[in-house]
Parts: structure tokens; C-alpha cells; sequence
């Protein structure tokens, strides 16, 4: 099969419902206050800033397709960063957000206080395999995402993509890419907070994806760059 001549992943703008969780994580809270379904949660206004600064990085050669979430904070990123530019735009629910099930709008301490059996549970399946009841596993992620990729690569050979989704498949993407182990997907996670509005590439070889850029936020101004330590985001070529 021919490969992709770029392939470019763009987490979405900062949202409501990540400055709600930042809040709870920070104040010791156990649960998330968010009103919407996560299908629904918005774009803050930061966000839409975020989104159009990521339009800018694209004008100058943009993709042959942009394939989006189905998620509103991920379209909303993507109609910002492509009006105008005539890129076609699919969109797909297999790049929805990971399903946590029983876990959701719980905050990380909300879950050992709340549902310590789960916690315990996850403890010792590690992250990769752990499916909390009524959601996914980063396993169960990965299935939809492979099926994703290898249709893109079959529809658009010599192609440039560029998918707008979430924080995981960011990490998730690099998995497939560059065939990491589940030691190093975990510990690229441990590492490593994915920032909103964020592109990591990928450039087609004769061997396959070969990394461009990681976690890159050089199009954004630090401003723009809220909930994220420096040393968290890898802004090099990798």
C-alpha cells in the first residue's frame, strides 16, 4: 500500500469543559461540574483563538483532507482553522473521544474516593488494557484508529491528512505510526500533556510515517498555551 505524503493530528482548542476539570482537579474536588454531554462541550473563547492560530500554520500549503472528531469542540476547531480554504472535511465518530464510562466527570481523586474498586482495577491493568465498565479501554481506541488510518491510506495515497480529535489520539497515532510498545505509549503518556491546538506530523517514506513534529505549539503564543508546564510540551522535530 502506498503511503500517506503527510498525515498531521491537531488536538482541539481549549474547551469548556477543560478549563471546568483543570478547576475541579485543582480545588480537590471529587466530581466535574460540566452541563453538556461530552459530545457537546464547546470551544472557550481562548479555544476559538487557539483554532484560528492553527489556520494560519496551514494557509501556506494545506491539507488534500481534514478528517474531524464528530465531538462539537473538535468540528467547531476545525471549521475555525479551515473557513475559507476550501479543504473538504469528513467527519468520523471513530475519532471520538475515549468512552470512560462509570469514570465520567469524576476527577482523579473522585475515583479512588468513590469507586476505589475500580481504582484498584486499573492499578493492576494498567492503563492500556483497563476498560472501566461502560467505557473503553486505550486498547478499545486503538482498534477504531487503525481501521481510520488504514482507510485514509487506502483513499488517499500520496495524500496530505490532517485529523482534528482529542488528547489521547494524539498519543495513540504516534503509537501506530512510529510501532511503539505499550511501555513506550505509557510512558510517553506519563510525560507528556498534549496541548490544545497542538500538530504532530508525520512525513510518507519509502519505510513508512517518519515523525516531523510532536506536541508543536510554535504556531501559538505562550498566552495560548494554558494548563500545560513548558517542559511538558515538546515543540521540536522529533
Amino acid at each position: 500500500m502506498e503511503e500517506l505524503h503527510w498525515l498531521a493530528v491537531v488536538r482541539h482548542g481549549l474547551s469548556t469543559g477543560n478549563v471546568t476539570a483543570q478547576e475541579a482537579e485543582e480545588s480537590g474536588a471529587e466530581s466535574i461540574d460540566i452541563p453538556e454531554r461530552d459530545a457537546d462541550v464547546p470551544l472557550a473563547p481562548l479555544g476559538s483563538e487557539q483554532a484560528e492560530a492553527v489556520g494560519r500554520l496551514l494557509r501556506d500549503d494545506p491539507p488534500d483532507l481534514a478528517v474531524v472528531s464528530p465531538y462539537l469542540r473538535t468540528r467547531q476547531t476545525a471549521e475555525l482553522a479551515l473557513a475559507g480554504s476550501g479543504v473538504p472535511m469528513v467527519v468520523d465518530e471513530r475519532l471520538r473521544d475515549r468512552e470512560l464510562g462509570v469514570l465520567d466527570l469524576l476527577t482523579a481523586r473522585g475515583v479512588r474516593a468513590r469507586l476505589p474498586d475500580e481504582a484498584r482495577r486499573r492499578d493492576r491493568l494498567g492503563k492500556f488494557y483497563y476498560r472501566p465498565p461502560g467505557g473503553e479501554s486505550w486498547a478499545d481506541v486503538l482498534l477504531r484508529l487503525r481501521a481510520v488510518l488504514r482507510e485514509i491510506r487506502q483513499d488517499h495515497p500520496r495524500g496530505r491528512v490532517v485529523l482534528f480529535a482529542h488528547e489521547a489520539t494524539v498519543l495513540m497515532v504516534r503509537y501506530l505510526a512510529e510501532g511503539l510498545s505499550e511501555g513506550e505509549l505509557m510512558e510517553l503518556a506519563h510525560r507528556t500533556t498534549v496541548a490544545n491546538c497542538s500538530i504532530s506530523s508525520w512525513r510518507g517514506t519509502a519505510a513508512g510515517l517518519e515523525p516531523e513534529l510532536f506536541n508543536s505549539v510554535a504556531h501559538l503564543k505562550q498566552e495560548d498555551v494554558p494548563h500545560t508546564r513548558q517542559e511538558d510540551v515538546n515543540a521540536e522535530p522529533v
